[in-house]
């Protein structure tokens, strides 16, 4: 910019190479959109672009924009005020009479080159002069003879306005004339003088207009840039906070919109400017430009955030996590990619920090660090375990992970010269004796109890607060298909498919394994769920075709709906949901006084997360008897052993159900051996188990066949005969199957004509045989329905834990009973 007779005139600048690079990028699509004037530097924010649009002041014959939440503008919301706020209804219905119009025009007289003074009279103050003297209509002078047309006056001094003087005397428009007069009288700004005046006072604003004048090459081009990227982005943007921050970058004065002390900016205008600010810089970002910085840009790499390696001290320590990153970010995938490779940096900070605090050298020279650095270390974890800053997993996962770190950077030559493990002493490493011994898996117990799964889908209504049914609907699919949470955000609208039977099929993409177009059964119920989801899409989305659609459309930046829910917002909102809900007590096992007994207690809600319902589905379905191969392929998991960690029972559940199940114990008249319910000592667990064999329908105490391990029993598979046989309400299938092929068995003996009576007589059922299985399980069953509805339900679910147990570890070989899946849905169900 220079300065010519008083007035600003911009002079075009050498475009430097980033300048350059900005320009490049701008579709010219896109400013012609926003109806980019190169030459004055102005655009105008469409007002009816779905995320550049802006609302008209609801007043009648009001053209300015919606300023409030009541639909008014500025001028007509003071209006309002000062009319001691009528109904708005009302208020909107009288027209806005206006004496000046902040939109401006040329003179209807014909070659005058002069604004006019106001929009009703559309003339020049001197035509508007001239009419008043001849006392004629606006009309009768334009054909007026003597009328003669005027050279205007030139443009407004202010260097963003637009507009022309409309008076000689005056270097500015009629608006900053105003404005300078104003200034004038405060003696703040007086001091800062007129060129301060002319050079930082912003445009007048005229709806969706934007002026751009007086700032720089390259701050223009970030800003249009950035706005670019927004849209294409999916997110809106309001032209107020995009004028806003022209204006303050004309007050700072900055030559880049980096350089701006944003932090005095209001909230929204900052946000808007530091977006800017990033999408410049990504612009001319690469892996190679970021892997040098402390802090990188994962968008270079195709993640989103940043990695953070200000945390490790040591300069040779975070040249070799950067390497590491560097190389292990290309076979990441997913948004949990990302968060792993964070996960590892932060255990390298671990071990810095452990050098930091614990040497005099705070770990800066490689060379002279020891293997007594590294027990240093243990024992800093140790002690950080010990007073509760870390957990027992976390412990030995940063154990073995760094010791796999460690091995790592060495395999990657990081200790030879030139690099920066240069001199590291071999002892400085971890062991395999070093990682702590794991706690017990507790895994297994991520899986929810049913009794917690129904009393979460009794309360899913909860969730539609704020016209949110998304997030019912994929918690829905959670609890009903076992998917993970981001293959359940990333289902595609088209992702309900029917089977040649005409049985519904999930189609989602298993992200985690890079396996796309996966196939999962489901009900008709969760199918029925889908249908209704698709046709509220539809309707949301109606001008948009349905193969870009998400069954699961977020409402943030995403104008087309193309774009899932997050991870985050639905973790965020379903911990919400169950934060809001009322405890739920569940049977558990508790010690009092050296004693156990089974006590009603509020069951933990932090366990509930969108996660613990795959491992919820695992484990309903392990428990009615679905084979482990197939729940493998319903997983989704390659290796079988993946599946097995979703399923296992825990010793801990072992024993509640066995408790329970005890209770519900028989001898071989049908009598039940403990009437009062008790709990199990830890003597009678072991007795039990050193005591007993499982035999067929249930288990043996007679001394020499349990020595045998079952196979030295005088009275061979006619244990409902023998007096050390005892069974449980556990083995109630087993004994009905056995019932019934004892009576297949006998009709066919009956029908056979070709054989022996002796033959017949030996291999046929006895009647007494047949009668005792038939008293037995009616007494079991009797007693059973004597139960209350809470304790029939606490035994059933007991029955499922010890059926699954038995299936997998005991492995009798004999016939199982396919117990059905627990109804988790009751509600849906009726």
């Amino acid at each position: 910019m220079t300065v010519a007779d008083g007035l600003f005139v911009h002079t075009a600048e050498a475009p430097d190479h980033v300048t350059a690079e900005l320009w490049n990028a701008i579709d010219p699509e896109f400013l012609e959109l926003l109806g980019w004037s190169a030459e004055q530097r102005l655009l105008v924010f469409p007002q009816c672009h779905p995320l550049l649009g802006w609302r008209c002041c609801v007043v009648l014959n009001c053209d300015q924009k919606c300023a409030t939440s009541t639909g008014l503008c500025a001028a007509c919301n003071l209006r309002w005020k000062q009319a001691s706020r009528p109904p708005i209804e009302d208020f909107v219905r009288v027209e806005r009479i206006r004496f000046r119009e902040t939109t401006l025009g040329r003179c209807s007289v014909a070659e005058c080159e002069r604004p006019w003074r106001s929009a009703k009279a559309a003339l020049c103050v001197a035509h508007y002069r001239q009419r008043q003297r001849l006392k004629m209509s606006t009309a009768e002078l334009i054909s007026y003879s003597g009328v003669v047309a005027f050279e205007g006056f030139g443009p407004c001094a202010v260097i963003a306005c637009t507009r022309d003087r409309d008076v000689r005397h005056n270097a500015y428009c009629g608006a900053h004339a105003g404005r300078w007069r104003q200034y004038r009288r405060d003696a703040d700004s007086a001091v800062l003088g007129e060129e301060y005046f002319r050079r930082t006072q912003p445009a007048i604003a005229v709806g969706g207009g934007v002026s751009l004048r007086g700032l720089p090459d390259r701050v223009v081009a970030e800003m249009l840039y950035g706005l670019q990227q927004k849209v294409a982005a999916g997110s809106k943007t309001d032209n107020s906070f995009f004028r806003c921050l022209g204006g303050h970058m004309r007050v700072q004065g900055v030559r880049a919109l980096a350089d701006a002390a944003m932090e005095a900016f209001p909230l929204e205008v900052r946000q808007l400017g530091q977006h800017f600010v990033t999408a410049a810089r990504r612009l001319s970002s690469s892996p190679e430009t970021e892997r040098h910085k402390d802090v990188w840009d994962t968008t270079a790499f195709g993640f989103s955030g940043n990695l953070r390696f200000d945390a490790i001290t040591q300069p040779w320590l975070r040249e070799a996590a950067k390497v590491l990153a560097y190389n292990d970010l290309p076979h990441r995938r997913g948004s949990g990619g990302k968060q792993h490779c964070q996960t590892l940096i932060n255990d390298l900070a671990l071990l810095s920090e452990s050098l930091r605090i614990q040497r005099s050298d705070h770990g800066e020279h490689v060379s002279a660090l020891a293997r007594s650095d590294i027990s240093a270390f243990l024992n800093r974890i140790a002690f950080l375990h010990a007073e509760g800053t870390i957990g027992d997993k976390k412990r030995v996962r940063v154990v073995r992970e760094l010791r796999q770190l460690l091995g790592q950077m060495r395999a990657l030559g990081l200790n030879r010269a030139g690099h920066p493990l240069h001199g590291l002493p071999d002892d400085f490493t971890l062991m395999d004796s070093d990682i702590p011994e794991e706690a017990e898996d507790s895994a297994v117990g991520r899986d929810l109890p049913v009794e917690v799964i129904r009393h979460l889908c009794l309360h899913l209504d909860q969730l539609e607060t704020d016209s949110f049914t998304e997030i019912r609907v994929a918690v829905e699919l959670l609890v009903d298909t076992g998917r993970r949470p981001d293959e359940i955000c990333g289902l595609a609208l088209d992702c309900l498919e029917r089977d040649e039977q005409s049985k519904p099929v999930l189609i989602y993409d298993n992200t985690k394994a890079n396996r796309k177009g996966r196939r999962l059964p489901i009900t008709a119920a969760t199918a029925a769920v889908i249908e209704q989801q698709q046709q509220r899409v539809r309707a949301r989305f109606s001008d948009q075709p349905s193969e870009g659609l998400k069954l699961l459309p977020t409402t943030i930046k995403n104008p087309h709906g193309s774009k899932g829910l997050s991870n985050g917002t639905l973790g965020a909102r379903h911990r919400k949901w169950i934060d809001g809900l009322p405890d739920i007590c569940i049977p558990m096992v508790v010690r009092t006084d050296g004693k156990t007994e089974t006590k009603m207690l509020p069951f933990d809600m932090s366990r509930i997360s969108p996660y613990a319902y795959r491992h919820t589905y695992a484990q309903r379905h392990a428990d009615a008897g679905v084979a482990v191969d197939v729940l493998r392929e319903l997983m989704d998991h390659v290796h079988m052993v993946t599946t097995q960690g979703y399923y296992r029972v825990g010793e801990k559940r072992r024993r509640e159900a066995v408790d329970r199940v005890t209770t519900m114990q028989f001898d071989r008249h049908g009598n039940r051996i403990w009437r009062q319910a008790k709990v199990l000592l830890e003597d009678e667990h072991l007795r039990r188990a050193v005591g007993e064999v499982a035999v067929p329908y249930g288990s043996c105490s007679e001394p020499t066949n349990v020595a045998a391990g079952g196979t030295d029993c005088p009275v061979r598979f006619r244990c409902v005969g023998c007096a050390h046989f005892s069974t449980d309400v556990s083995y109630l299938p087993d004994l009905e199957g056995y019932l019934a092929d004892l009576m297949r068995s006998r009709e066919k003996l009956l029908s056979v004509v070709d054989a022996d009576e002796w033959a017949k007589a030996e291999a046929m059922p006895s009647d007494e045989e047949i009668t005792r299985i038939r008293r037995l399980i009616s007494r079991v069953k009797a007693d059973f329905d004597d139960l209350s509805v809470e304790d029939r339900a606490q035994i059933e679910e007991s029955v499922r834990v010890v059926r699954q147990a038995r299936n997998h570890v005991v492995g009798l070989g004999l016939p199982k009973a396919r117990q059905h899946l627990p109804d988790v849905r009751p509600d849906r169900s009726a």
